[in-house]
């Protein structure tokens, strides 16, 4: 579970590698759901699915006040 504070640290290549990889475990979840129509820790498709928010909420928030401060020099 990661700390929306811990996030909005690190830069957007970072989140954009995190991103990624949370929908990449996602998908395999899905895949692994669509397979054999049960999964054995359920609960973690959620918690990744929050987390990827929480990771495009940031990279949003830092893509934004990047072009803020672009705005300002």
């Amino acid at each position: 579970m990661f700390k929306i504070e811990d996030l909005k640290k690190q830069n957007l290549v970072e989140l954009t590698a995190l991103y990624n990889d949370l929908s990449k475990e996602i998908y395999e979840i899905n895949t692994e759901f669509s397979i054999t129509r049960k999964l054995e820790k359920p609960h973690l498709l959620r918690l990744k699915k929050k987390d990827r928010a929480r990771v495009l909420t940031a990279i949003n928030q830092n893509s934004k006040s990047q072009s803020e401060d672009q705005g300002k020099a």
